[in-house]
């Protein structure tokens, strides 16, 4: 399988998608799959902030290595990768509003490819939804690449 390459989607860049990235990241290295992964917003209000302190807390509690800087989704990325991963249904609403016609990228709730759920935002909440989060992009991280590699989902996730 040639490397492909995958963009998560948030509102704002710096929960959700960053910890997305981060976990589907690692998943896939830990599986041994190429895959290049990057995370956006659909809204640019914290293009150049760090994750939130509580996404790279939990991250790092689970051994997650987490670097990324926010930044705002744009026409090239429709173009440059393979799948758009949305967060949520507002997020994938707005991903199909921008997407180029003829651009290459397969755009999707990260959750189809599991149970259709979308990731709750955990930005006004405390810990315990950066946990909830957390433990979503691993089972979704799973799917994903179960899905890519062509194998059936697996059952203890």
């Amino acid at each position: 399988m040639s490397q492909k390459s995958v963009l998560v989607v948030c509102l704002g860049n710096i929960c959700r998608s960053p910890m997305g990235e981060a976990v589907l990241k690692h998943i896939a290295s830990e599986r041994g799959v190429d895959l290049l992964v990057d995370s956006a917003g659909t809204a640019g209000y914290h293009v150049t902030e760090e994750p939130d302190e509580r996404t790279t807390a939990v991250c790092l509690k689970h051994g997650v290595p987490i670097f990324h800087e926010a930044q705002q989704v744009s026409i090239d990325d429709f173009h440059k990768h393979d799948y758009i991963l949305a967060a949520d249904e507002s997020n994938l609403r707005n991903l199909e509003r921008i997407k180029p016609r003829g651009s290459k990228a397969v755009v999707r709730l990260w959750g189809s490819y599991l149970d259709n759920k979308p990731i709750q935002d955990p930005y006004y909440g405390g810990i315990s939804g950066f946990e909830t989060c957390y433990q979503q992009c691993v089972r979704l991280s799973h799917a994903f690449l179960d899905k890519l590699e062509g194998k059936k989902p697996s059952s203890n996730l």
